[in-house]
């Protein structure tokens, strides 16, 4: 699809990460072999830091402060995007779907 291109930002619809807000790392029209559907690599964030206040130990604020992501393929049907997007020239080749496979990265 044309509009969902590298850098667009979008929100999941199904699955795990249902809600989840997300970026298009990678997009595949055509699909892949392993993948034989129009898909997307994306990454985004599974848990939010919390909120941290002043009152708190160092320890507390630390584990409040942490950030978790993903990175998913995900179906275009199950992909809802908006009309933001970010400016990833950066990391446009670093996340393949060679990623997937091999569990040392």
């Amino acid at each position: 699809m044309k509009f969902l291109k590298v850098g667009r930002v979008a929100i999941i619809s199904r699955g795990r990460y249902a809600g989840k807000k997300v970026v298009i790392v990678q997009p595949q029209d055509n699909g892949s072999k392993k993948h034989p559907f129009p898909h997307a690599i994306v990454a985004g964030i599974d848990r939010y830091p919390l909120h941290v206040t002043r009152r708190m130990s160092k320890g507390r604020q630390t584990k409040r402060s942490k950030v978790k992501p993903f990175i998913k393929v995900v179906n275009y049907n199950h992909i809802m995007p908006t009309r933001y997007t970010l400016e990833l020239e950066g990391l446009k080749g670093v996340v393949t779907n060679d990623t997937f496979t091999e569990v040392s990265q």
